[in-house]
Formats: structure tokens, sequence, C-alpha cells
């Protein structure tokens, strides 16, 4: 197998791809998609096959998707509001630049929890909302992170034989 630019390029979506599922506003989908197109257009449209592209593009569009919904879909589930989840979302991103990972979490958490408080509800019912949405947005990281990994393996068994 002859390594090529494009090649290299595929491979480093691909990567992004893994790595950009555990960071914010990266959309780790995308990469994957966009590593597996790079390589495809690379042979001509050839390699992979049609049946083999669809389910990669499938696999791809399916962490678009638990990426933008899970996290909603989860705090919704716990009774949090769309304003509460996606303010948490925004404070979570902003303070992952100062704190990291950990901003991600406390972001998220206390703003469900405080929103939920200011609209009203119970204490008990705030810190269900904020621990649903909380254990949302880390359950669709898991899944965008095997996902994408599986992605990656699956290409690199591609190009491998």
């Amino acid at each position: 197998m002859e390594i090529t630019v494009l090649l290299v390029v595929a491979l480093a979506l691909l990567i992004g791809g893994v790595v950009g599922s555990f960071v914010p506003m990266v959309p780790a989908g995308l990469l994957s998609i966009g590593g597996v197109v790079v390589y495809w257009w690379s042979t001509g449209y050839v390699t992979p096959g049609p049946l083999v592209l669809v389910g990669f593009l499938a696999v791809g569009l399916l962490v678009v998707a638990v990426d933008y919904l899970a996290g909603a879909i989860a705090a919704k589930a716990g009774g949090a509001s769309t304003l509460s989840s996606l303010a948490g979302a925004v404070v979570g991103f902003l303070l992952f630049f100062v704190l990291g990972p950990v901003g991600i979490v406390l972001g998220i958490a206390t703003t469900v929890f405080a929103l939920e408080l200011y609209r009203g509800r119970a204490r008990s019912e705030s810190l269900k909302a904020a621990g649903y949405a909380l254990v949302g947005t880390l359950g669709s990281s898991v899944m965008q992170f095997v996902l994408t990994l599986s992605m990656l393996i699956a290409f690199l068994a591609l190009i491998a034989f």
C-alpha cells in the first residue's frame, strides 16, 4: 500500500473524529465522515465500495445525531426545560476553556440546577434534571467515542487489506 498525502489527511480526520468526541463543539462525526470521503475520493471513488461507504456514512451520521440530540433528550427526560439545557451546554462549553473537562461537568450541572430552581422547581426536581443532563452529555461523548473509534478501526482494516 502506498502512503499518499490524501491517505494521511484521511487518517488525520478520522483520528480527529475520535479525539473530537470528547471536545465540545468539535464535530466528531463530520470529521470521521470527511476522512472516509477524502480517502474514497483519492481512490477515484473505488475504495471503499458503495455498500461499505454507505455503512461508514450511516455510522458517521449516527455520531452527528448522538452529538446533537443525546444531551437534550436526557435533560428533557429529567424534566429540564430547553432553555436550561441550552444554557448548561453554553456555560459548560465556556468553562471548558477555563477548567478543561471539569468545566463541562460543572457548567452543565450547576447551570441546569440553578435555572430549574429559578423556574420554581423543587430542589430535588432541579437536582434530578441536572443529573439527567449531565449523564446524557457524558453518555453522548462515550457513544461518540465508541462509534468514531469503530470507524477508525474499520478504516484501518479496509486500507490494510
